[in-house]
């Protein structure tokens, strides 16, 4: 297309490919490094000689640096330009991730693990914004299918990249080969990325922008700790900063006059409130089973790096196949049945890890992954197109800063939550006089397993209650449903 070429009708998807592939780029490397650490965990541990209580911070530090600058994704973008703030992310992320492979101590990993995470946090909802705002109206389904591709492939390959560079080159090349990554996807940015219209400049929500973070660091940190004890000085200083920080944080949004910094006023949707709790529990379920089943595999069967992350290989297979087809029905059908369909099988498949031990052969998981992928490429994308759907419009991009910044503090949350829900358990067992190793942490994981399911029951419920929205609906009116914004192409 030629570069000073506009559209003023609506993009065709054969139009969409090369803004798609650019944003794909960069969006699978930013979500791959997400997950490409929990394999590597074990060894960094041992490298830097460091407790995994520490070392775990690497994971959490970086969910909870993304989710503080995720709710600047929307206002930035309105000041200075999706396409501008999309790539200059990607520039930050690879430059954090360089100064990551050159750590000497695992405080100072942690330190750039954080600097990577403000980098790259703003690129998935603007990825899913921009997408959303230049896909014609009656094919945004099959559009966001394709693009959820990298969405639920990357959390699955990371394990298998980052086992075969932690057994056979070095961890530390989990962070360079981004920057061969991140080259190809700046240069794509900036010749096939459109333009999209920018909005009025508003004042930064200063106050909610210290609050928010304080808010799910300050709880995060707080369930970390609880393994040590729910009545330690540092888990209710935790507690309790955080809940105080998110209570202020919501007062703040909700009275501010200007523009804020999430929109909160979004859950007067009684849809999208729905939608969103039965997105969070997915995400907590899912997530909570990519970081507990490599350790489970490293520490208790005696896998490598590799091995582990290899079994992770069924699950991509089976997202990248589910995700299209999910895309498609999601067009004629609504998300409802998607979900609900996608968390029963999300649910059998965490119930089924919850009988494996040890001893069993590594195959008794090829099932289970399998069933965990086709859950969450059937309900992923559907869940996220119905909450875009729920709201209005002109807010497209406040709302994926809300969804993307709540996923990530969810992340973070189940990562702190179970580990303190594996050593507590783990020391339940022990006391009753089991074997720490394996007996008593078989046992930890396995009622792991059975709370992630009962948790994906519990979004089962939730997800009887969505409806298809609408051009009748209150939030997108017949003129929005039908109309594709102008898109002019540099």
């Amino acid at each position: 297309m030629p570069a000073d070429s506009t559209i003023s009708e609506p993009a065709s998807v054969r139009s969409l490919i090369a803004p798609l592939i650019a944003i794909i780029v960069g969006l699978f490397m930013v979500i791959l490094d997400s997950t490409a650490v929990n394999v590597a965990i074990p060894v960094i541990s041992e490298d830097f000689q460091s407790s995994l209580t520490l070392i775990q911070w690497t994971i959490t530090g970086y969910a909870l640096a993304q989710a503080s600058v995720i709710p600047l994704a929307g206002w930035m973008s309105d000041r200075f330009g999706a396409k501008q703030i999309f790539i200059i992310s990607i520039i930050l992320f690879v430059g954090s991730s360089i100064l990551c492979s050159f750590a000497g101590s695992a405080e100072m990993l942690i330190f750039f693990r954080i600097l990577q995470g403000l980098g790259g946090g703003m690129v998935t909802p603007i990825a899913f914004a921009m997408i959303y705002r230049i896909s014609p109206a009656d094919s945004v389904g099959r559009i966001m299918g394709i693009m959820g591709v990298p969405v639920l492939l990357a959390p699955a390959l990371g394990p298998i990249v980052s086992g075969y560079l932690v057994d056979y080159v070095s961890w530390r090349w989990l962070f360079l080969i981004n920057i061969p990554v991140g080259i190809v996807g700046v240069i794509l940015g900036i010749l096939f990325l459109p333009n999209l219209p920018k909005k009025a400049f508003a004042p930064l929500d200063s106050l909610g922008f210290m609050l928010a973070p304080l808010a799910f660091s300050g709880l995060s940190y707080g369930l970390s700790e609880g393994g040590e004890g729910w009545t330690t000085v540092k888990t209710i200083t935790g507690l309790t900063i955080g809940a105080v920080a998110l209570i202020l944080f919501v007062i703040v949004e909700l009275r501010s006059k200007k523009e804020p910094l999430l929109e909160l006023r979004v859950f007067r949707s009684k849809q999208f409130t729905f939608g969103i709790l039965v997105q969070w529990v997915l995400q907590l379920a899912l997530f909570g089973m990519i970081f507990a089943v490599p350790y489970f595999m490293q520490r208790l069967m005696g896998m490598s790096a590799f091995e582990a992350g290899f079994w992770s290989l069924p699950q991509a297979i089976a997202s990248g196949i589910m995700m299209p087809i999910s895309g498609r029905l999601f067009d004629r059908i609504g998300a409802r049945p998607l979900v609900v369909g996608g968390l029963i099988l999300i649910t059998i498949g965490a119930y089924m890890l919850s009988m494996i031990d040890p001893s069993d052969s590594s195959w008794t998981f090829l099932l289970p992954r399998i069933l965990l992928g086709l859950g969450s490429g059937m309900s992923f994308l559907a869940l996220n197109t119905h909450l875009i759907q729920t709201a209005p419009k002109e807010l497209v991009g406040r709302v994926t800063s809300l969804t993307g910044a709540a996923q990530q503090v969810v992340s973070s949350f189940a990562i702190a939550g179970l580990t303190t829900f594996l050593v507590s358990r783990t020391d339940l067992y022990t006391s009753n006089g089991e074997a720490p190793v394996p007996n008593a942490m078989t046992h930890a994981f396995h009622n792991t397993y059975q709370l992630l399911a009962i948790i994906a029951v519990v979004g089962i419920l939730l997800a009887i209650t969505l409806k298809r929205p609408s051009a009748k609906n209150s939030s997108l009116t017949p003129d929005e449903a039908n109309t594709t914004p102008v898109i002019m192409m540099e």
